[in-house]
């Protein structure tokens, strides 16, 4: 008999942190193996020996697959010994980049916990930069645009807000502004400053499907062209003549999730920087 694949599996992630290291890697290896669902169990702040045995307990009731990145030797130590005892695959999933950090740079590592989220000056920019994102959404254009590292534009639904704050996270200060047929853009968008104006467009059946899910929420009010397709379509056409007139680049998200769209921004973005010859970032 052919060996029959689980419907489902349980994976664990252990952290002495957020755990989002974690997250983002289990979910780029576990959507390689689309016919198995991943059960999640998430066990963030790991830090000392009780909060390990309330995780090693639940490890024991529901066996699986273990990803970690902890610090504490002696924690490692003990999760990796229980594993063994029950026979599941336990991994530190930063060793193997450690030990080629280690070698290439001839130097032991430092251990700290929870390196990456310390308080420092990019983290405070990462700060300021979601406070001005935020303030600056759907349409509230900064006095001063040199303020703004990348502007968004686009019509209603094309992702601008979540792809603000996500580049916002990233330390971007971004502004996103609609794209209406008959009322103007701001003047000091077509004037000289240093933001990066970028366009999101996506196909008619995406942005209708979108808005008819939105018309749903709001169903007390008249919304027929918002979501009719030859409006929608108009919509479109109007965004890629405005781009084109002012050589702004324009970025089809049809088939783009959020992250996605925002590499590509920041690949433009950092483009134009190293074309227009500044290089410090």
């Amino acid at each position: 008999m052919p060996h029959r694949l689980p419907s489902y599996f349980h994976l664990h992630m252990v952290s002495d942190s957020t755990g989002e290291t974690l997250t983002t890697i289990a979910k780029a290896a576990s959507v390689q193996y689309s016919q198995v669902r991943p059960i999640e169990h998430v066990h963030p702040l790991v830090r000392t020996s009780r909060q390990l045995e309330r995780v090693l307990q639940e490890i024991s009731s529901a066996p699986g697959i273990v990803l970690y990145t902890i610090v504490n030797r002696e924690l490692t130590d003990r999760l990796e010994r229980r594993c063994k005892e029950l026979a599941v695959p336990c991994l530190h999933v930063l060793e193997p980049i450690m030990k080629v950090f280690e070698s290439y740079l001839g130097a032991p590592q430092t251990p700290i916990v929870a390196g990456q989220h310390v308080l420092d000056a990019d983290y405070f920019r990462r700060i300021d930069a979601l406070n001005f994102t935020m303030a600056h959404d759907d349409g509230q254009i900064p006095n001063d645009l040199n303020q703004a590292d990348i502007i968004i534009l686009g019509i209603s639904r094309t992702s601008k807000t979540p792809t603000s704050i996500y580049l916002a996270q990233r330390g971007f200060k971004t502004a996103n502004m609609p794209i209406v047929p008959r009322i103007p853009l701001p003047a000091a968008l077509t004037e000289p400053h240093s933001a990066f104006v970028v366009c999101l467009v996506a196909s008619v059946e995406r942005i209708a499907e979108i808005r008819r899910n939105r018309v749903r929420m709001l169903s007390d009010r008249n919304l027929e062209d918002y979501v009719d397709r030859e409006q929608i379509a108009q919509e479109l056409t109007h965004s890629r003549r405005l781009c084109a007139r002012h050589g702004w680049p324009l970025i089809d998200v049809t088939r783009r999730s959020i992250e996605e769209t925002a590499a590509t921004i920041l690949k433009l973005f950092h483009d134009r920087r190293i074309d227009d010859g500044n290089l410090s970032e």
